[in-house]
């Protein structure tokens, strides 16, 4: 199981999602094809506004480049 957090932007909601979930495996930016694509099984998303059942975007994001 793997935790992600989704389309944080403030460090305060951010810090208290941790609070409750614990430090995230995964950050991404925003919901888009790829982060979706990464979220199989047992995972658990936190979402900093919406929901899994929202339309990914498209073109995806690289969150990889923010590290």
């Amino acid at each position: 199981m793997a935790v992600h957090f989704v389309g944080f932007r403030d460090s305060a909601q951010f810090q208290r999602a941790v609070a409750v979930f614990g430090q995230p495996d995964f950050v991404h930016r925003r919901w888009d094809v790829r982060a979706k694509q990464e979220i199989v099984g047992s995972d658990v998303a936190v979402f900093a506004t919406g929901a899994v059942t929202d339309r990914a975007s498209h073109p995806s994001f690289d969150d990889s480049t923010c590290f």
